[in-house]
Order: structure tokens, then sequence, then C-alpha cells
């Protein structure tokens, strides 16, 4: 039977060190194994960090698991010259975020410091990487339309103010240009961009080329690229939550773009598999399904005079696969869903939203009603087309046959003209509405 006293002693201990900011007892090394640690002799509480002697100098590690008395940890950045017996001390650093108004137009790492070279960050608080849920009863509901400047989505999948949307592609059809459009046609007063698990070009290429000095003046960009460690990669999603939650309590309403949530939880399946948790669904461990909803459900609205946070998370379909594990998990606890067609970008048809696979849960709480019927009139026609593709393409189809597939045919190149943008344009919330307005009128059916 575990002794209760002997617990609290330690708990007790620890605090007392995290309080002088002195350690006094260290462990040592016992194992390495892949990109896990293990340690013994001394004792922390799970995300606790530790300091871990090296030939190289101490570095950072924290505790991602632990069986009796020895300590799992990972480090926080990529070490070498590790040797046996090295000696393990518990850190009194509480990773500590700074907040304030400075952070826009700032580029970050995920824990908080500066890449861009602009000097150190003031803030106006000091904040523990950590955030307590808000109370599902104290949001208020989703009644207002967002801008995002592009007409596709405006017009037929139209965004509700607080709301969790997915953004699914696979590899290179054009999901981090779409975010850059989001960015400088929003209506949002704060973007926060999330750039997790990237190559560390594409990082530089976003914040230079599509976010562009106009998106930069009121986003933080919090990088994380594919070399940094799992726990950075992991917490570079948290950070950027958390810095999204700081604007939302000071009342202003925030677009926050993460991309990939994919590779948070890539991330977090590398950590639950090093510290030995069984997999589950395709090779991702039970963590992984439950830190999903316990991030996303920090975004949306707040309550009283809170502001908003609504949140575009990208997730990426291994093999165009849109039965992936996380794209599954994805779907069920977000808002809404926007699919992107290697096909339609194949074609040169960008951005390249396949909207009849495309849905926004809330649209029609946040859109009028001839809105919304101008919108399912322009669905019905192009799902009617895409039925019928391989009829048409080959020449099987006879005119005459469906008269809402003979209007869908007649009226194809005004849709896609419609649906598509190029990367500098934005089109205003109420031109898009307008537009699609003028198109129903072309198609000439009854409402």
């Amino acid at each position: 039977m575990i002794n209760q006293m002997t617990l609290e002693q330690k708990l007790e201990k620890y605090e007392g060190w995290i309080n002088n900011a002195k350690p006094e007892v260290s462990g040592r090394l016992t194992k390495v194994t892949g990109l896990t640690l293990e340690a013994v002799g001394c004792s922390a509480p799970l995300g606790g960090h530790c300091r871990i002697q090296t030939l190289s100098g101490e570095v950072d590690a924290e505790v991602v698991g632990f069986e009796n008395d020895k300590l799992f940890l990972m480090p926080i950045d990529q070490i070498g010259g590790i040797m046996p017996g090295g000696r393990v001390t518990v850190s009194h650093n509480t990773n500590e975020l700074p907040l304030s108004l400075k952070l826009l137009g700032r580029v970050i790492d995920p824990m908080g410091e500066p890449l861009d070279g602009l000097g150190p960050i003031e803030a106006d608080v000091n904040a523990q990487q950590k955030s307590k849920p808000l109370n599902p009863l104290d949001r208020r509901p989703v009644k207002t339309a967002i801008d995002v400047g592009v007409k596709a989505i405006n017009g037929i999948i139209s965004i509700g103010q607080g709301q969790r949307m997915g953004l699914f592609a696979g590899s290179g059809v054009g999901k981090s240009v779409l975010l850059g459009m989001m960015t400088r046609g929003t209506s949002a007063d704060v973007i926060v961009v999330g750039l997790i698990g990237e190559r560390g070009r594409e990082v530089k290429e976003f914040i230079d080329e599509i976010l562009g000095e106009e998106g930069r003046e009121k986003a933080v960009v919090v990088a994380a690229p594919a070399d940094m460690s799992p726990i950075r990669r992991l917490k570079g999603c948290e950070t950027a939550t958390q810095i999204a939650e700081y604007f939302r309590d000071k009342g202003l309403n925030v677009l926050l773009l993460i991309d990939s949530i994919t590779r948070y939880a890539q991330a977090q399946r590398e950590i639950a598999l090093a510290v030995g948790e069984p997999p589950a669904t395709k090779g991702y461990p039970a963590s992984v399904f439950a830190k999903l909803p316990a991030l996303v459900e920090r975004a949306g609205n707040g309550g009283g005079n809170q502001g908003s946070i609504t949140a575009f998370y990208t997730v990426l379909s291994e093999g165009d696969d849109m039965q992936d594990p996380i794209a599954d998990a994805s779907r069920a606890i977000l808002d809404g869903h926007i699919v992107l067609s290697r096909d339609l970008a194949d074609s040169g048809h960008y951005p390249a939203i396949d909207v009849a696979k495309s849905i926004s849960r809330v649209m029609p709480q946040v859109v009028s009603h001839e809105h919304m019927q101008m919108a399912l009139i322009f669905k019905k026609l192009l799902s009617a087309y895409e039925q019928n593709k391989d009829l048409i393409s080959i020449g099987a189809y006879a005119p005459g046959s469906n008269p809402i597939v003979d209007k869908a045919i007649q009226m194809k190149p005004v849709m896609d003209a419609y649906l598509q943008q190029t990367m500098k344009d934005i089109t205003p919330y109420d031109m898009s509405l307008s537009q699609l307005q003028l198109l129903t009128k072309q198609l000439q059916l009854q409402k």
C-alpha cells in the first residue's frame, strides 16, 4: 500500500523547491530510450521541469511520466552529450508566458521567446501555460457572422463569430495560402497563428509572403517547426491558444489559425508511445483523443464582457483519406469543416474548396433566411453537376433529361468563377453576398 504521508511529504518538498527557487535534491540518469530519459533519485510531478547535466552544459527536460520512483523525462530541445549517471535536478522553471498587447506583430517560439530578433517582449502578465476551461453555460451563443475575405466561405459556408472549423486537406493543395487570405481579409480584431510542425522554410515564407506586412500588423505568430522536439510542438498549439484567450479576455474578437492540429496529435503520439502508452486507433494512443477536445474547447465565445475566438484548425488527411483517425475525431468535435480538393487544385481552381463536401453547422443561426436559401440553391446545382460529371464528360448525358442538371451544366462556369479568387484578392462579406444574389438571379430557379 502507498504511504500517503510519504506522498504528501514529497509534494511539500517539491513546492518548497519551487517557492525557494533553490533545488537541493538531485537524481541521476539510468537509461535513454529514443527520446525518453529515465532518472531515479528525485521526485517531480507530471509537467514539472528538470535540469540535466550533459557534456555541453545543463538542458531542460519535462516530466512526461513515472513508474514507482523512476521519472520519464523528455528534453525540451534537441540535446547531445548525455552521459550515463548524468545529474538530474528538479528545476524551479515554471514556463511563464509573457502576455501583452506588445505581442502584436511579433513571432515567438512555443515558450514565448522571440524569434524575430526584435528584442524581448514587454509583459503585462506572466501567465502559466495552462488555463481553466470556461463554464459552457457562461458562453454566448454563436449569432454573428464573421468576415474572412473569401467569397466561397462568406457566401456558401458562412462562419459565425466564435465558431471552431476544421480545414481538411492533403499536402500541397493550398491550405496555408487560404489561411493567409483569411488573415488579410478578416474582420477580427486580432489574429493568432500557430505554425506547428511546418518546414522551417515555410515558416518564413508564410510570414513574409502569405501573411505580409498588412496581416502581420495585427497578428501574433507562434512557430514550432518540424525540427523542434515533440514537447515544443505540443506546447506550440497550447501557447497560441493561450495568447488567443488573453486577447479574448480583453474583450477583443480573435481569429485563431492552427496549422496543423494533426502535428499536435502526432507530437502527443510520440510522447505517449515513448513512455509506454499502448497504441489504440491506427497507432494513436488514447491520450491523443483526450487532448484534442481539451484544446479545441478552449476556443469559442466568452461570456460577459469577453470577446470571442473564432478558430480554424487545419487537418492533414494522409493520402487524402478523410477517414483518417485524427480527421474523423476532429470532424466530431468541431462546428463544421471545409474540405480542400486535390482535383480542384490540380485543375488550377483556387482556393480549392469543395463546397459540396463542406459544411458550417452554425450557418443557419448567423445568416438571413434569404442568404441560406441562396446558398442551398448554389450547392444543389453544384452537387447535381458533380453527381453527373462522368456522364457529362464522356458525352453520355442527354440534354433535357433533368432540368436541374441542364441548368447546372449551363451555369457551371459562372459558379466556378464565383468560387475562385486569387491569393491577393480580398472580397468583403457584403460584396460576397451581393455577388451571390446576382448569381442566384441568373440561376432562374424558384426558392
